[in-house]
């Protein structure tokens, strides 16, 4: 039995499935965007079952995008360079 949440709500969102082959990979990802973590969006590799909650400055740390999505070094540029287009 739970005795205490510290927190329950329901929030719209908008999500974006999206599935593209590049140079080192094919990439199938969802996309959710919500006001839940400060302008940040949840990205999932529902390939790998590995998510990560991703934001713009995120996309500048190196080697962040392919130990969240659980990428190598080359897909991660990939990748990358796609979210740089859709996420702000």
């Amino acid at each position: 039995m739970i005795d205490f949440f510290l927190y329950d709500d329901v929030e719209d969102t908008q999500t974006r499935y999206v599935s593209f082959v590049g140079e080192h990979g094919r990439y199938d990802l969802a996309i959710i965007q919500t006001g839940r973590y400060f302008g940040k969006s949840l990205v999932l590799n529902t390939q790998s079952s590995r998510f990560g909650i991703i934001g713009s400055d995120d996309l500048e740390e190196p080697g962040y995008i392919a130990y969240i999505l659980d990428y190598d070094d080359d897909q991660a540029a990939e990748v990358e360079s796609f979210l740089s287009e859709v996420i702000v």
